[in-house]
């Protein structure tokens, strides 16, 4: 198979549609580019069908169509980075870019950022909890070197956390993931750290610059590599090609530096100043409310790095009072996220999701480690990170209306509890910890998204020769196998989720219930031509949509109308809800998956609104597509008139 060049490709599509000025807009779907034409006839179809990488060009609901199939991202990535169509943001994150209202695009921007290193994050996050029981229970003497190793190599990606946000932002604004780092660095840099921590006046080429630390920090890294980002486009696009490769580096740092800490710090430690000169005010009139609050919102106050303005307050009290109401909420709000995080263990069915919550939830538990539970779970699940927020306003309120207060600084956990022992109730800041962390489980196990939810399989009937429909079902070689899969569409139970992938055959299941038709009756050119593989449609009766095979999830677009999914023996596989219901930009679409997630057969994929799509005038046959026909021996479907989600739709030979 030829190796197709994306930008190339992207460039030679621009050319023969007549060039950038002739294209009013470009977005694509599961498997085309989708481009809007000022004038039609300016566009050559026959030149677009002949670049390597073009599947076919149709003409349809006023949009020029370009068949890729299903590296139409890279090359909608790329048309990003050579025209003013689809911004840097969608092109990198395709489909999966950020959409709705300003503050969910927020949380789904630092939740895909946080995505890849999430699983460092919960191992370190769970050797601290360890750590911390070790020392708190006298195993391990805290003072030791061993225990200072140990402390190192848990408390460094937490502490040196912008360097590693450095790398994937890089990688989600599409800019140098080096000269990020070096940005990153500098914001940590131990002589930084230290003008931070001394509190002297600082100044900068004669500008006063407020100082504040940067360990720790989530947004001031995010905001200098977005724009790095545009920074190093323009840079590009006026330095000279033999002067680009160190000086565009060069002034990247030299301005990116500088510029956030004179804007994001003097910023950052305004408003954190603020906002504790007004808790610390609430607390002499009314200690309930300013709990409710540092309890509701001190997860929030952490993601924007506001909390450095009521360390250094709680650290005062302490040195001066011998203790800090400030951090009286703070278990209440921290146990509240860490019990949102294990309802979301206890409730999903999305195995990915499920081994990040776990040991989230337990470092959130005994160490106040929460970055693995609000980045890798509540945060983008949305729900659960309000239930935490809901149940630490109760829980840090009845807290502080007892005056319960720490005795000394600690990282508020269940862990730390006994330092809370000597000042104001002790048993109100037990009911308030425990009303929160009831609320924060219940609100989640009740109410929040059950991601993947997988359709329990009846057993399998037996026959009145004593074997099984599966045992009848397994056949032996291809032909057996084919032979089985074929007899399993009369047998199967309705509903059974089972799919195989033995003796070099995978079956595939209906996603949907519905009426079976063939590929080529689909009302889509393109579908039904089979140029993106061989397969079926099915009409549904029920809007409930779920994976037709185990594997991984490679594709899910944000509209919700679209996912593909690779199974183990690479089996790629398009659920296609609907013809041309990209245009309904997810209006009556429920997605239940994301990009990444690995999904069983017979997991819920979605939720479609068929009466929505039928009003908007769209057809909402669902197509199952084996996209990577033409690398398999043989691709057969097998389903025949109505049928129920979980019967065998398709048999695939490998």
């Amino acid at each position: 198979m030829a190796v197709v060049d994306y930008r190339s490709l992207a460039a030679g599509i621009v050319q023969e549609v007549g060039g950038e000025a002739n294209i009013a807009s470009a977005t694509h779907c599961a498997t085309r580019l989708r481009l809007k034409l000022r004038d039609d006839s300016k566009a050559d179809k026959a030149a677009v069908e002949k670049l390597p990488g073009v599947i076919t060009v149709m003409q349809a609901g006023g949009q020029y169509q370009v068949v890729i199939g299903d590296n139409v991202p890279t090359v909608y990535a790329e048309l990003g980075k050579i025209t003013k169509f689809g911004d840097e943001d969608a092109a990198a994150g395709g489909d999966d870019a950020p959409s709705g209202n300003i503050f969910n695009r927020f949380i789904d921007l630092v939740s895909s950022i946080f995505q890849p290193i999430i699983w460092p994050l919960a191992g370190a996050g769970l050797l601290k909890a360890f750590l911390s029981a070790a020392t708190q229970f006298g195993w391990l003497d805290a003072e030791s070197q061993t225990s200072v190793i140990l402390a190192a190599a848990a408390d460094a990606i937490f502490y040196f956390l912008p360097l590693f946000l450095a790398i994937t932002a890089a990688r989600r604004f599409k800019t140098n993931q080096f000269t990020s780092m070096a940005i990153a660095g500098a914001l940590v840099y131990p002589s930084i750290v230290e003008l931070a921590a001394a509190g002297a006046p600082v100044s900068f080429a004669g500008l006063p610059v407020v100082m504040m630390s940067y360990t720790s920090s989530v947004i001031p890294i995010i905001v200098a590599v977005w724009l790095q980002g545009y920074l190093e486009r323009f840079l590009n696009r006026v330095i000279p090609a033999a002067f680009r490769n160190f000086s565009t580096p060069l002034l990247s740092i030299l301005i990116m530096v500088p510029f956030i800490l004179m804007t994001v710090g003097p910023i950052t430690t305004l408003a954190a100043q603020g906002l504790s000169a007004g808790i610390n005010a609430i607390f002499g009139f009314a200690p309930w409310l300013a709990g409710a609050i540092m309890g509701g919102f001190w997860q929030v106050f952490v993601l924007f790095g506001l909390h450095w303005g009521l360390v250094p307050t709680m650290i005062n009290d302490l040195a001066t009072q011998g203790y800090s109401l400030l951090m009286g909420p703070l278990v209440a709000a921290v146990l509240a996220q860490a019990a949102a995080t294990a309802a979301v263990f206890a409730r999903t069915r999305n195995a990915a999701r499920r081994e990040v919550a776990g040991p989230a939830a337990l470092s959130g538990f005994l160490a106040g480690i929460t970055e693995p539970a609000i980045y890798g779970v509540n945060l983008p699940l949305k729900k659960p990170f309000y239930f935490g927020i809901a149940g630490g306003i109760v829980g840090g309120a009845i807290a502080s209306a007892g005056g319960s207060a720490a005795s000394s600084f600690v990282f508020a956990s269940a862990l730390a509890l006994p330092a809370y022992t000597e000042v104001g109730s002790f048993t109100l800041q037990l009911i308030g910890t425990g009303i929160a962390v009831v609320i924060a489980f219940t609100l989640t196990f009740l109410f929040g998204t059950r991601e993947a939810q997988a359709v329990t399989a009846p057993p399998a009937p037996i026959d009145e020769t004593g074997t099984t429909s599966s045992d009848t079902s397994a056949g032996t070689g291809a032909t057996g196998a084919a032979a089985g899969a074929t007899s399993a569409t009369a047998t199967l139970p309705t509903g059974t989720a089972t799919a195989t992938e033995v003796a070099g055959t995978v079956e595939v299941l209906a996603p949907v219930d519905g009426r079976a038709v063939a590929l080529a009756e689909v009302p889509d050119k393109v579908f039904a031509s089979g140029a993106l593989g061989k397969g079926l449609g099915i009409v549904p009766t029920d809007g409930h949509v779920y994976a037709p095979i185990s594997g991984t999830v490679k594709a899910a677009m944000k509209s919700g109308h679209a996912y593909g999914i690779k199974s183990p023996g690479g089996v790629e596989v398009l659920v296609h809800i609907g013809i041309d219901t990209v245009q309904l930009d997810g209006r009556g679409f429920s997605p239940a998956v994301n990009r990444g997630d690995h999904v069983q057969a017979g997991d819920l994929l979605a939720v479609v609104d068929l009466e929505t799509v039928a009003e908007a005038g769209y057809d909402p046959t669902t197509l199952v597509v084996i996209t990577n026909t033409a690398q398999l021996a043989d691709v057969v479907p097998v389903a025949q008139g109505t049928m129920t989600h979980g019967q065998p739709a398709v048999t695939v030979q490998i």
